[in-house]
């Protein structure tokens, strides 16, 4: 991938100074030759060419928080079945609340807000 991005900026990066260096031609002119045909086109590529391995990342990142959260779970859930009395509630919150810590993330897998309910009447302009 890397490869193919190199040799074509190194072949606009020629354009451009053949374009700088050229009679009829301008500095201006080879830097847009150079951000039009080199870079703007292969960040493009490069973005989607990389969109592969962000994504596995992403999911590595959230096996790993998963896992975590798992292990947390399991810790707690073993820590009170041997009669282990549980963690003092943390500073600013209310006795029996779960913190943010507890809750697991995105357990539903539901879109994050419901569609608008059909009750409301559309909002027009004064006659």
């Amino acid at each position: 991938m890397y490869l193919v991005i190199i040799t074509w900026l190194y072949v606009t990066l020629m354009m451009a100074v053949a374009e700088a260096t050229s009679s009829t031609g301008s500095v201006l002119g080879a830097f847009f030759t150079f951000v039009l045909y080199g870079l703007l086109p292969m960040g493009i590529v490069a973005y989607i060419l990389g969109t592969p391995s962000r994504k596995r990342a992403l999911r590595a990142r959230d096996q790993a928080e998963q896992a975590a959260y798992d292990e947390k779970l399991a810790a707690q859930t073993h820590s009170q079945s041997h009669g282990q009395t549980p963690q003092p509630p943390v500073a600013g919150t209310t006795p029996g609340a779960e913190t943010a810590d507890s809750v697991a993330p995105d357990a539903g897998g539901h879109a994050a807000a419901a569609a608008e309910s059909q009750l409301v009447a559309p909002v027009r302009k004064e006659p």
